[in-house]
Protein backbone atom coordinates (compact mmCIF):
# COMPACT_ATOMS: atom_id res chain seq x y z
CA UNK A 1 0.00 0.00 0.00
CA UNK A 2 3.16 2.11 -0.01
CA UNK A 3 2.80 4.79 -2.80
CA UNK A 4 -0.79 5.35 -2.51
CA UNK A 5 -1.54 7.18 1.03
CA UNK A 6 -2.41 10.87 0.39
CA UNK A 7 -2.14 13.04 3.60
CA UNK A 8 -3.95 16.81 3.36
CA UNK A 9 -0.79 19.59 3.28
CA UNK A 10 -2.25 22.25 5.58
CA UNK A 11 0.70 24.30 3.67
CA UNK A 12 -0.52 23.59 0.26
CA UNK A 13 -3.84 23.76 1.06
CA UNK A 14 -4.83 20.06 -0.77
CA UNK A 15 -3.64 16.65 -0.92
CA UNK A 16 -0.48 15.22 -1.63
CA UNK A 17 0.83 11.68 -2.43
CA UNK A 18 2.90 10.77 0.69
CA UNK A 19 6.05 10.39 -0.14
CA UNK A 20 9.08 10.64 2.74
CA UNK A 21 12.62 11.98 2.39
CA UNK A 22 13.95 8.38 3.11
CA UNK A 23 12.28 5.86 1.42
CA UNK A 24 12.16 3.45 4.93
CA UNK A 25 11.88 6.03 7.30
CA UNK A 26 9.35 8.50 8.38
CA UNK A 27 9.98 11.49 10.70
CA UNK A 28 6.90 12.93 12.82
CA UNK A 29 6.36 15.84 14.79
CA UNK A 30 3.64 16.35 17.29
CA UNK A 31 2.86 19.35 19.37
CA UNK A 32 2.46 17.95 22.94
CA UNK A 33 0.30 19.59 25.92
CA UNK A 34 1.31 22.12 28.32
CA UNK A 35 1.18 20.59 31.11
CA UNK A 36 -0.40 23.06 33.66
CA UNK A 37 -3.86 20.98 33.93
CA UNK A 38 -5.76 17.99 33.88
CA UNK A 39 -6.21 16.67 30.00
CA UNK A 40 -9.00 17.30 28.53
CA UNK A 41 -11.06 16.11 25.45
CA UNK A 42 -9.22 18.15 22.95
CA UNK A 43 -6.33 16.69 23.87
CA UNK A 44 -7.37 13.24 23.10
CA UNK A 45 -8.29 14.47 20.02
CA UNK A 46 -4.80 15.12 19.06
CA UNK A 47 -3.27 12.07 20.33
CA UNK A 48 -5.61 9.92 18.75
CA UNK A 49 -5.82 11.31 15.57
CA UNK A 50 -1.35 11.38 15.27
CA UNK A 51 -1.70 7.75 16.93
CA UNK A 52 -3.66 6.66 13.97
CA UNK A 53 -1.25 7.92 11.54
CA UNK A 54 1.79 6.45 13.92
CA UNK A 55 -0.09 3.00 13.62
CA UNK A 56 -0.75 3.52 10.17
CA UNK A 57 2.51 4.29 9.24
CA UNK A 58 3.99 1.29 10.59
CA UNK A 59 1.36 -0.76 9.54
CA UNK A 60 2.74 0.33 5.59
CA UNK A 61 6.33 -1.04 6.65
CA UNK A 62 7.97 2.34 8.11
CA UNK A 63 10.33 2.67 10.42
CA UNK A 64 8.81 6.06 12.25
CA UNK A 65 10.41 8.23 14.35
CA UNK A 66 7.88 9.59 16.38
CA UNK A 67 8.51 13.02 18.44
CA UNK A 68 5.63 14.42 20.73
CA UNK A 69 7.09 17.09 23.33
CA UNK A 70 5.97 18.29 26.81
CA UNK A 71 5.89 22.05 27.14
CA UNK A 72 7.04 22.94 30.98
CA UNK A 73 7.86 26.56 30.18
CA UNK A 74 7.56 29.77 27.86
CA UNK A 75 3.92 28.90 26.84
CA UNK A 76 2.75 32.45 28.17
CA UNK A 77 -0.73 33.59 29.00
CA UNK A 78 -1.14 35.43 25.69
CA UNK A 79 0.24 33.46 23.03
CA UNK A 80 -0.44 35.67 20.05
CA UNK A 81 2.00 38.64 21.81
CA UNK A 82 3.95 36.33 24.19
CA UNK A 83 2.99 38.43 27.39
CA UNK A 84 1.38 37.73 30.34
CA UNK A 85 2.00 35.19 32.99
CA UNK A 86 4.05 31.92 31.85
CA UNK A 87 1.02 29.24 32.52
CA UNK A 88 2.97 26.47 34.41
CA UNK A 89 4.10 28.97 36.96
CA UNK A 90 1.04 30.52 37.33
CA UNK A 91 -0.37 27.06 38.36
CA UNK A 92 2.34 26.42 40.51
CA UNK A 93 1.75 29.46 42.33
CA UNK A 94 -1.96 28.88 42.82
CA UNK A 95 -1.18 25.64 44.18
CA UNK A 96 1.64 26.41 46.13
CA UNK A 97 3.92 24.30 44.73
CA UNK A 98 7.46 24.30 43.12
CA UNK A 99 6.34 24.45 39.02
CA UNK A 100 8.63 20.78 38.25
CA UNK A 101 6.28 19.60 40.93
CA UNK A 102 3.43 20.94 38.97
CA UNK A 103 5.00 19.29 35.61
CA UNK A 104 5.24 15.93 36.98
CA UNK A 105 1.72 15.46 38.17
CA UNK A 106 -0.03 16.97 35.10
CA UNK A 107 2.28 14.67 33.07
CA UNK A 108 1.56 11.48 34.60
CA UNK A 109 -2.09 12.24 34.57
CA UNK A 110 -1.52 12.78 30.73
CA UNK A 111 0.56 9.61 30.57
CA UNK A 112 -2.13 7.75 32.18
CA UNK A 113 -4.86 9.06 30.37
CA UNK A 114 -3.40 8.22 26.85
CA UNK A 115 -2.80 4.58 28.27
CA UNK A 116 -6.34 4.25 29.03
CA UNK A 117 -7.18 5.59 25.05
CA UNK A 118 -5.04 3.15 23.80
CA UNK A 119 -2.58 5.61 22.44
CA UNK A 120 1.18 4.27 21.66
CA UNK A 121 3.60 6.29 23.32
CA UNK A 122 5.74 8.53 20.97
CA UNK A 123 9.33 7.26 20.13
CA UNK A 124 10.52 10.28 21.75
CA UNK A 125 8.96 12.68 24.31
CA UNK A 126 11.37 15.55 24.68
CA UNK A 127 10.62 18.31 27.90
CA UNK A 128 11.05 21.68 26.59
CA UNK A 129 13.57 22.18 29.78
CA UNK A 130 16.02 19.38 28.93
CA UNK A 131 16.96 21.53 25.81
CA UNK A 132 17.95 25.05 27.05
CA UNK A 133 21.16 25.42 25.82
CA UNK A 134 20.14 24.16 22.06
CA UNK A 135 17.35 26.72 22.48
CA UNK A 136 20.15 29.36 23.42
CA UNK A 137 22.26 28.22 20.53
CA UNK A 138 19.00 28.80 17.98
CA UNK A 139 18.72 31.97 19.67
CA UNK A 140 22.36 33.27 18.70
CA UNK A 141 22.26 31.96 15.34
CA UNK A 142 19.10 33.91 14.18
CA UNK A 143 20.10 37.27 16.09
CA UNK A 144 23.56 36.71 13.73
CA UNK A 145 21.11 35.89 10.87
CA UNK A 146 19.49 39.25 11.18
CA UNK A 147 16.02 37.87 11.66
CA UNK A 148 16.38 38.46 15.73
CA UNK A 149 17.48 41.68 17.98
CA UNK A 150 17.57 41.95 21.70
CA UNK A 151 16.12 44.43 23.89
CA UNK A 152 16.55 45.35 27.33
CA UNK A 153 17.22 41.19 28.07
CA UNK A 154 14.58 40.02 25.55
CA UNK A 155 14.94 38.78 21.90
CA UNK A 156 12.45 39.06 19.68
CA UNK A 157 11.93 38.04 15.79
CA UNK A 158 12.00 40.54 13.39
CA UNK A 159 8.30 39.42 11.57
CA UNK A 160 8.83 42.18 9.01
CA UNK A 161 12.76 42.17 8.07
CA UNK A 162 11.68 38.04 7.92
CA UNK A 163 8.26 38.83 5.67
CA UNK A 164 10.48 40.64 2.91
CA UNK A 165 12.91 38.17 2.58
CA UNK A 166 9.98 34.87 2.64
CA UNK A 167 6.74 35.23 3.34
CA UNK A 168 5.56 34.99 6.81
CA UNK A 169 1.80 33.73 6.70
CA UNK A 170 2.14 31.40 3.88
CA UNK A 171 0.64 28.33 6.38
CA UNK A 172 -2.23 30.22 8.00
CA UNK A 173 -3.00 32.63 5.33
CA UNK A 174 -2.67 35.37 7.62
CA UNK A 175 -1.78 39.33 5.83
CA UNK A 176 1.23 40.58 8.08
CA UNK A 177 -0.39 44.31 7.05
CA UNK A 178 -3.55 42.77 9.09
CA UNK A 179 -1.56 41.56 12.22
CA UNK A 180 0.44 44.83 12.28
CA UNK A 181 -2.65 47.01 12.34
CA UNK A 182 -4.33 44.33 14.99
CA UNK A 183 -1.11 44.39 17.35
CA UNK A 184 -0.36 47.84 17.36
CA UNK A 185 -2.63 48.93 19.82
CA UNK A 186 -1.82 46.24 22.24
CA UNK A 187 -0.26 47.14 25.73
CA UNK A 188 3.55 46.40 26.10
CA UNK A 189 4.81 46.13 22.79
CA UNK A 190 6.89 49.46 22.95
CA UNK A 191 10.09 47.71 23.00
CA UNK A 192 9.38 45.77 19.77
CA UNK A 193 10.06 46.99 16.28
CA UNK A 194 6.95 45.56 15.12
CA UNK A 195 3.79 44.78 17.08
CA UNK A 196 3.45 40.67 15.20
CA UNK A 197 6.89 40.09 16.82
CA UNK A 198 7.30 37.65 18.89
CA UNK A 199 9.66 36.39 21.32
CA UNK A 200 12.57 34.05 20.95
CA UNK A 201 13.81 34.37 24.35
CA UNK A 202 11.91 36.26 27.36
CA UNK A 203 13.96 38.29 30.36
CA UNK A 204 12.92 36.83 34.08
CA UNK A 205 11.65 39.25 36.37
CA UNK A 206 13.29 39.18 39.59
CA UNK A 207 10.22 36.76 41.27
CA UNK A 208 10.49 34.02 38.21
CA UNK A 209 11.69 30.83 39.54
CA UNK A 210 11.94 29.05 36.07
CA UNK A 211 15.20 31.07 34.76
CA UNK A 212 18.37 30.23 32.83
CA UNK A 213 21.49 31.72 32.20
CA UNK A 214 22.23 33.67 28.44
CA UNK A 215 24.38 35.80 26.71
CA UNK A 216 20.87 38.14 27.53
CA UNK A 217 20.82 37.69 31.08
CA UNK A 218 18.30 35.33 33.36
CA UNK A 219 15.22 34.52 30.88
CA UNK A 220 13.47 31.47 29.68
CA UNK A 221 12.90 30.45 25.91
CA UNK A 222 9.80 31.18 23.73
CA UNK A 223 7.29 28.74 23.18
CA UNK A 224 7.56 28.44 19.92
CA UNK A 225 10.79 27.96 19.99
CA UNK A 226 10.80 25.08 21.68
CA UNK A 227 9.43 23.09 19.01
CA UNK A 228 11.22 24.17 16.36
CA UNK A 229 14.72 22.92 18.35
CA UNK A 230 13.66 19.76 19.71
CA UNK A 231 12.00 19.03 16.16
CA UNK A 232 15.08 19.58 14.70
CA UNK A 233 17.04 17.64 17.15
CA UNK A 234 15.67 14.65 16.64
CA UNK A 235 14.54 14.33 13.27
CA UNK A 236 16.94 16.71 11.42
CA UNK A 237 16.59 19.83 9.68
CA UNK A 238 14.24 18.16 6.99
CA UNK A 239 11.37 16.13 8.35
CA UNK A 240 8.41 14.61 7.21
CA UNK A 241 5.32 15.81 9.26
CA UNK A 242 4.88 18.29 11.44
CA UNK A 243 1.24 17.72 13.32
CA UNK A 244 -0.81 19.43 15.82
CA UNK A 245 -4.22 20.90 16.32
CA UNK A 246 -5.79 23.43 14.08
CA UNK A 247 -5.90 26.45 17.11
CA UNK A 248 -1.16 25.98 16.92
CA UNK A 249 -1.65 27.01 13.23
CA UNK A 250 -1.25 30.68 13.77
CA UNK A 251 0.63 31.92 15.60
CA UNK A 252 2.46 28.73 16.87
CA UNK A 253 3.23 26.62 13.20
CA UNK A 254 3.51 30.08 11.54
CA UNK A 255 6.53 31.39 13.66
CA UNK A 256 8.31 27.67 13.95
CA UNK A 257 8.32 27.97 10.09
CA UNK A 258 10.01 31.37 9.85
CA UNK A 259 12.31 30.34 12.77
CA UNK A 260 13.41 27.33 11.22
CA UNK A 261 14.27 29.34 7.72
CA UNK A 262 16.19 31.82 9.97
CA UNK A 263 18.01 29.00 11.15
CA UNK A 264 18.66 26.08 8.52
CA UNK A 265 17.93 28.79 5.59
CA UNK A 266 15.22 26.48 4.61
CA UNK A 267 11.82 25.35 5.78
CA UNK A 268 12.26 21.61 7.71
CA UNK A 269 8.61 20.40 7.47
CA UNK A 270 7.19 18.76 4.06
CA UNK A 271 4.02 17.90 5.37
CA UNK A 272 1.90 19.63 8.14
CA UNK A 273 -1.54 18.21 9.59
CA UNK A 274 -3.85 19.63 11.58
CA UNK A 275 -6.77 18.26 12.99
CA UNK A 276 -9.94 20.34 13.68
CA UNK A 277 -11.10 21.08 17.60
CA UNK A 278 -14.00 19.85 19.89
CA UNK A 279 -16.95 22.06 19.85
CA UNK A 280 -19.60 22.75 22.43
CA UNK A 281 -21.92 25.11 23.03
CA UNK A 282 -23.27 25.60 19.24
CA UNK A 283 -19.81 25.90 17.93
CA UNK A 284 -17.27 27.45 20.71
CA UNK A 285 -13.86 26.01 20.56
CA UNK A 286 -13.66 23.73 23.47
CA UNK A 287 -10.38 24.98 25.79
CA UNK A 288 -9.04 25.57 29.18
CA UNK A 289 -8.38 29.31 28.35
CA UNK A 290 -11.90 29.18 27.64
CA UNK A 291 -13.46 27.44 31.15
CA UNK A 292 -15.63 24.69 29.10
CA UNK A 293 -13.63 22.36 28.81
CA UNK A 294 -14.54 18.25 29.95
CA UNK A 295 -11.70 16.48 31.56
CA UNK A 296 -11.23 12.96 30.32
CA UNK A 297 -11.44 12.27 34.28
CA UNK A 298 -14.42 13.34 34.08
CA UNK A 299 -15.35 11.99 31.46
CA UNK A 300 -14.49 8.17 32.57
CA UNK A 301 -16.12 9.10 35.77
CA UNK A 302 -19.39 10.83 34.37
CA UNK A 303 -18.92 13.48 37.52
CA UNK A 304 -19.61 16.65 35.40
CA UNK A 305 -22.94 18.71 35.28
CA UNK A 306 -23.11 18.46 30.87
CA UNK A 307 -22.35 14.54 31.26
CA UNK A 308 -25.74 11.61 31.30
CA UNK A 309 -23.43 9.18 32.20
CA UNK A 310 -19.51 7.97 32.08
CA UNK A 311 -18.24 7.26 29.22
CA UNK A 312 -15.25 4.23 28.48
CA UNK A 313 -12.03 5.55 27.25
CA UNK A 314 -12.47 2.99 24.06
CA UNK A 315 -15.79 5.47 23.67
CA UNK A 316 -14.34 8.56 23.59
CA UNK A 317 -11.48 7.10 21.10
CA UNK A 318 -14.67 5.80 19.27
CA UNK A 319 -16.10 9.18 19.02
CA UNK A 320 -12.48 10.74 17.22
CA UNK A 321 -12.19 8.21 15.20
CA UNK A 322 -16.15 8.26 13.59
CA UNK A 323 -15.01 11.87 12.06
CA UNK A 324 -12.64 12.60 9.65
CA UNK A 325 -9.70 14.88 12.03
CA UNK A 326 -9.91 17.90 9.44
CA UNK A 327 -13.91 18.41 10.89
CA UNK A 328 -15.47 19.23 14.20
CA UNK A 329 -16.89 17.14 16.67
CA UNK A 330 -19.54 19.24 18.78
CA UNK A 331 -19.78 17.41 22.05
CA UNK A 332 -23.27 16.17 23.07
CA UNK A 333 -24.33 13.10 24.62
CA UNK A 334 -26.15 11.93 22.16
CA UNK A 335 -22.86 11.57 20.14
CA UNK A 336 -21.44 9.95 22.77
CA UNK A 337 -24.06 7.71 23.71
CA UNK A 338 -23.75 6.36 19.40
CA UNK A 339 -20.28 6.44 19.47
CA UNK A 340 -20.76 3.46 22.30
CA UNK A 341 -23.54 1.48 20.35
CA UNK A 342 -21.28 1.76 16.83
CA UNK A 343 -18.17 0.53 19.41
CA UNK A 344 -20.25 -2.45 21.21
CA UNK A 345 -21.14 -3.47 17.58
CA UNK A 346 -17.80 -2.86 16.43
CA UNK A 347 -16.11 -5.07 19.04
CA UNK A 348 -18.97 -7.92 19.25
CA UNK A 349 -18.18 -8.68 15.46
CA UNK A 350 -14.65 -8.78 16.37
CA UNK A 351 -15.47 -11.48 18.71
CA UNK A 352 -17.71 -13.98 16.94
CA UNK A 353 -14.92 -13.81 14.02
CA UNK A 354 -13.46 -16.29 16.11
CA UNK A 355 -16.32 -18.51 16.54
CA UNK A 356 -17.40 -18.62 12.92
CA UNK A 357 -16.04 -21.55 11.39
CA UNK A 358 -15.39 -22.09 7.68
CA UNK A 359 -16.31 -25.60 6.34
CA UNK A 360 -14.17 -25.46 4.06
CA UNK A 361 -16.52 -26.10 0.96
CA UNK A 362 -15.95 -24.11 -2.08
CA UNK A 363 -19.23 -25.50 -4.14
CA UNK A 364 -21.55 -22.84 -2.63
CA UNK A 365 -19.87 -19.69 -3.12
CA UNK A 366 -21.73 -17.01 -3.98
CA UNK A 367 -20.15 -14.77 -6.62
CA UNK A 368 -21.82 -11.91 -5.35
CA UNK A 369 -21.13 -12.27 -1.77
CA UNK A 370 -17.44 -13.11 -2.38
CA UNK A 371 -17.24 -9.68 -4.86
CA UNK A 372 -18.77 -7.34 -1.63
CA UNK A 373 -16.69 -8.66 0.58
CA UNK A 374 -13.63 -8.17 -1.18
CA UNK A 375 -14.30 -4.96 -1.95
CA UNK A 376 -15.39 -3.60 1.24
CA UNK A 377 -11.53 -5.19 2.48
CA UNK A 378 -10.27 -2.95 -0.37
CA UNK A 379 -12.63 0.19 0.62
CA UNK A 380 -10.62 -0.08 4.33
CA UNK A 381 -7.17 0.27 2.85
CA UNK A 382 -8.58 2.93 -0.11
CA UNK A 383 -10.69 5.44 2.71
CA UNK A 384 -7.62 4.74 5.51
CA UNK A 385 -5.25 6.26 2.63
CA UNK A 386 -7.48 8.91 1.82
CA UNK A 387 -6.08 11.19 4.37
CA UNK A 388 -6.87 9.24 7.12
CA UNK A 389 -10.48 8.97 6.68
CA UNK A 390 -11.41 6.97 9.62
CA UNK A 391 -14.96 7.57 9.23
CA UNK A 392 -15.45 6.21 5.98
CA UNK A 393 -13.57 3.04 7.15
CA UNK A 394 -15.66 2.76 10.05
CA UNK A 395 -19.11 2.80 7.69
CA UNK A 396 -16.89 -0.13 5.72
CA UNK A 397 -16.39 -2.08 9.19
CA UNK A 398 -20.13 -1.34 9.64
CA UNK A 399 -20.83 -3.33 6.36
CA UNK A 400 -18.36 -6.06 7.34
CA UNK A 401 -19.88 -6.34 10.80
CA UNK A 402 -23.35 -6.78 8.92
CA UNK A 403 -22.05 -9.46 7.09
CA UNK A 404 -20.15 -11.21 10.11
CA UNK A 405 -23.23 -11.54 12.53
CA UNK A 406 -25.47 -12.85 8.79
CA UNK A 407 -22.26 -15.75 8.93
CA UNK A 408 -22.60 -16.10 12.57
CA UNK A 409 -26.36 -16.68 12.96
CA UNK A 410 -26.31 -18.41 9.83
CA UNK A 411 -28.45 -15.89 7.80
CA UNK A 412 -25.69 -16.03 5.25
CA UNK A 413 -23.98 -19.93 4.99
CA UNK A 414 -20.73 -19.65 6.22
CA UNK A 415 -19.67 -21.17 2.43
CA UNK A 416 -21.21 -18.36 0.43
CA UNK A 417 -18.04 -17.20 0.66
CA UNK A 418 -14.67 -18.63 -0.19
CA UNK A 419 -12.07 -20.05 2.46
CA UNK A 420 -9.72 -17.13 1.14
CA UNK A 421 -11.94 -14.45 0.72
CA UNK A 422 -13.22 -15.41 4.99
CA UNK A 423 -9.63 -15.12 5.73
CA UNK A 424 -9.07 -11.84 3.84
CA UNK A 425 -12.38 -10.07 5.83
CA UNK A 426 -10.85 -11.51 9.37
CA UNK A 427 -7.58 -10.21 8.74
CA UNK A 428 -8.31 -6.63 7.31
CA UNK A 429 -11.24 -6.79 9.89
CA UNK A 430 -8.64 -7.56 13.19
CA UNK A 431 -6.05 -5.14 11.68
CA UNK A 432 -8.21 -2.31 11.11
CA UNK A 433 -9.91 -2.66 14.34
CA UNK A 434 -7.09 -3.53 16.49
CA UNK A 435 -3.94 -2.53 14.75
CA UNK A 436 -5.02 0.58 13.10
CA UNK A 437 -7.84 1.97 14.78
CA UNK A 438 -6.84 1.44 18.26
CA UNK A 439 -9.84 -0.02 19.59
CA UNK A 440 -9.86 -3.12 21.96
CA UNK A 441 -12.48 -4.85 24.40
CA UNK A 442 -13.46 -3.07 26.93
CA UNK A 443 -12.75 -6.06 29.52
CA UNK A 444 -9.39 -5.72 28.02
CA UNK A 445 -8.59 -2.17 29.47
CA UNK A 446 -8.07 -3.54 33.00
CA UNK A 447 -5.38 -5.55 31.55
CA UNK A 448 -6.77 -8.87 33.16
CA UNK A 449 -8.75 -9.56 30.42
CA UNK A 450 -7.52 -13.75 30.13
CA UNK A 451 -8.82 -13.72 34.03
CA UNK A 452 -12.02 -12.31 32.62
CA UNK A 453 -12.63 -14.64 30.07
CA UNK A 454 -11.91 -17.83 32.48
CA UNK A 455 -14.28 -16.41 35.12
CA UNK A 456 -17.18 -15.95 32.38
CA UNK A 457 -16.43 -19.33 31.06
CA UNK A 458 -16.81 -20.51 34.56
CA UNK A 459 -19.97 -18.86 35.28
CA UNK A 460 -20.95 -19.86 32.28
CA UNK A 461 -20.56 -23.76 32.65
CA UNK A 462 -22.10 -22.68 35.80
CA UNK A 463 -25.16 -21.72 34.75
CA UNK A 464 -25.13 -24.56 31.54
CA UNK A 465 -25.11 -27.21 34.19
CA UNK A 466 -27.80 -25.93 36.31
CA UNK A 467 -29.91 -25.63 32.79
CA UNK A 468 -29.48 -29.09 32.39
CA UNK A 469 -30.53 -30.41 35.72
CA UNK A 470 -33.65 -27.88 34.70
CA UNK A 471 -32.86 -25.16 37.69
CA UNK A 472 -34.60 -22.61 36.09
CA UNK A 473 -34.08 -19.69 39.22
CA UNK A 474 -30.04 -20.43 39.24
CA UNK A 475 -29.65 -20.04 35.43
CA UNK A 476 -32.16 -16.86 35.55
CA UNK A 477 -30.62 -15.63 38.36
CA UNK A 478 -26.88 -16.00 36.92
CA UNK A 479 -28.13 -14.32 33.52
CA UNK A 480 -29.76 -11.45 35.46
CA UNK A 481 -26.88 -10.90 38.21
CA UNK A 482 -24.77 -10.38 34.89
CA UNK A 483 -27.42 -8.64 32.81
CA UNK A 484 -27.25 -5.65 36.13
CA UNK A 485 -23.58 -5.90 35.20
CA UNK A 486 -24.23 -4.71 31.28
CA UNK A 487 -23.29 -8.46 30.66
CA UNK A 488 -25.63 -9.91 28.09
CA UNK A 489 -25.90 -13.80 27.98
CA UNK A 490 -27.41 -15.16 24.43
CA UNK A 491 -28.26 -19.13 24.67
CA UNK A 492 -28.13 -20.22 20.57
CA UNK A 493 -27.80 -23.44 18.92
CA UNK A 494 -24.07 -23.07 18.86
CA UNK A 495 -24.28 -22.36 22.51
CA UNK A 496 -23.83 -19.78 24.83
CA UNK A 497 -22.08 -16.50 24.24
CA UNK A 498 -21.88 -13.17 25.83
CA UNK A 499 -21.04 -9.45 25.10
CA UNK A 500 -21.05 -6.33 26.80
CA UNK A 501 -23.82 -4.15 25.98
Amino acid sequence: MKGKLKIYNTIKREKELFVPQHEEFVGMYACGPTVYGDPHLGHARVAIVFDVVFRYLKHLGYKVRYVRNITDVGHMEDELTSSGEDKVLKKARLMKLEPMEVVKHYTDIYHAALRQLNCLPPSIEPIATGHIPEQIEWVSKIIESGYGYEVNGNVYFDVVKYNNDHEYGKLSGRVLEDLLQNTRELAGQDEKRNGADFALWKKAPPEHIMKWESPWGLGFPGWHLECSVMGTKYLGEHFDIHGGGMDLLFPHHECEIAQSVAYCKHESVRYWMHNNMITIDGGQKMAKSLNNFITLEQMFSGDHSRLEQAYTPMTVRFLMLSAHYRSTIDFSNKGLQDAEKGYKRIMNAYKLLDEIKHPGNESATSAEEEATVKQLCALCYEHINDDFNTAQVLADLFELSAKINALYNKQLAPDSISVAAFEEMKHTFKTFVANILGLKGELEEGGNNGLTEGLMDLVLQIRSEARTKKDWGTSDLIRDQLKHLKIQVKDGKEGTTWSVE
